[in-house]
Order: structure tokens, then C-alpha cells, then sequence
């Protein structure tokens, strides 16, 4: 019997550091304290991965790469009545943006609490990235849409990537 209990224990062990694993990216989206809260034997990295592309070929070598990469949160409110010309807005900057050369992620998320509240997620290889995201068309359309008042509030925030995966 007590073999049977410790094999169980140590199938239950593996499964659960199994889906840590799993987990781990999901990590650098909770708040801060689900993150401490982390298990010991969790390893967190100071790397990342881009596809190849112009723009890293072009800083390949050089100080560019050894920044770390550039992430800017946005946190929007919608004006009620221009929801759908949001989302259509937005879907297309979205695409578009993931498209570009120095882009790693951008991810659009919607508030639970408030289906008017929108959250931005984009990473950028380098700062370098994000100035030619903002001399794309798609970009104009969020900015054009903000100077038109289709927002009624936005807050951006600029960070640097510490440990990604």
C-alpha cells in the first residue's frame, strides 16, 4: 500500500511541474503577486526569439541586439457607439502590425469587467521597431480613430522586456 500511495504522489508531482512548464509563459501576464507566488524550481529566462527579417538582419551585430526587447502596454475605453468601427479598426492594425519586421507580439485583450475596455499588448525587437510601427498606415488608423474621439480614455505604458519566452 505505501508503495502505491508514493508512486501516486510521484506521478502527481510530474504532472503538476508538467504543466508548470506548460504554464510558465502565461507568467509574464499575471499580476505581480500570482508571480511571486511561483514555484522554486521554475526557471525564468532572459531570452526571446524573432523571425528573421530586414530589420534584424540590419541590427545583426550590432548594440541593437544586446537591448533587450521593447514592449508597450495600452490600455484603451471605447466610446460605446463606435465599438464596431473599434473592432474593425483595430483587427486590422493588429494584422497588419504582426506583419512588420520587428514585431513580436501584439495582442489585443478585452476587459471581463468592462466589455468597453481594451488592452494592447505589442513587443517590439527594439525601439527602432516601434518608431517604423508608428510610420505605418494600419498605425495611423488607431491614431486617427483616438483624434476623432473614438476613445474616451488611453493610457500607454513603455517598458523593456526582462524575462520573456
Amino acid at each position: 500500500m505505501r508503495r502505491s500511495v508514493m508512486i501516486q504522489s510521484t506521478i502527481q508531482w510530474v504532472s503538476v511541474s508538467a504543466l508548470l512548464l506548460l504554464l510558465q509563459p502565461t507568467w509574464a501576464f499575471l499580476p505581480l503577486n500570482l508571480v511571486a507566488q511561483r514555484p522554486n524550481n521554475a526557471v525564468a529566462t532572459r531570452t526571446w526569439a524573432t523571425r528573421s527579417s530586414p530589420l534584424s538582419m540590419a541590427t545583426e551585430g550590432s548594440d541593437e541586439d544586446d537591448k533587450a526587447p521593447f514592449a508597450v502596454i495600452v490600455k484603451a475605453t471605447v466610446e460605446p457607439d463606435r465599438m464596431a468601427e473599434f473592432l474593425s479598426m483595430i483587427e486590422t492594425n493588429a494584422k497588419e502590425t504582426r506583419k512588420e519586421p520587428g514585431c513580436i507580439r501584439f495582442d489585443v485583450l478585452r476587459s471581463q469587467e468592462s466589455p468597453n475596455e481594451f488592452f494592447f499588448y505589442e513587443l517590439y525587437k527594439n525601439e527602432a521597431a516601434i518608431d517604423y510601427h508608428k510610420k505605418q498606415p494600419h498605425y495611423n488608423l488607431w491614431a486617427d480613430f483616438k483624434a476623432s474621439g473614438g476613445t474616451m480614455e488611453s493610457t500607454t505604458f513603455k517598458t523593456n522586456g526582462e524575462f520573456l519566452t
